[in-house]
């Protein structure tokens, strides 16, 4: 069964050739190709962090709205921690998306 979530990743861009834009459709398309439905993609644009805990002192803040398997966020985490470009990642499982009777 496919639960709903919410992933909230933050991006490193720095000293990336690659824009934020392009590296957000790579990681809309791997989450594809791992087997969850994209619903939702929200550009939260690039904030300073309230303090600095390693190298960088901001990041480029996406969130992600997706149908998956819950196995699939384990998956999700190994993959995405190695990812130079995905600075911090964090998932949480939203209730189901309410459907309106017609009528």
């Amino acid at each position: 069964m496919k639960n709903r979530y919410e992933g909230l990743l933050i991006l490193n861009t720095k000293g990336s050739e690659e824009s934020a834009k392009e590296i957000i459709e790579r990681l809309e398309k791997d989450l594809a190709k791992e087997g969850a439905a994209v619903e939702s993609v929200q550009r939260l644009d690039r904030r300073k962090f309230s303090y600095a805990a390693g190298e960088l002192d901001s990041g480029y803040f996406v969130n992600f709205i997706f149908q998956a398997e819950p196995q699939l966020l384990s998956r999700l985490r190994g993959k995405f921690k190695l990812d130079s470009e995905v600075y911090r990642q964090h998932y949480q499982k939203l209730r189901p998306k309410k459907v309106q009777a017609a009528g």
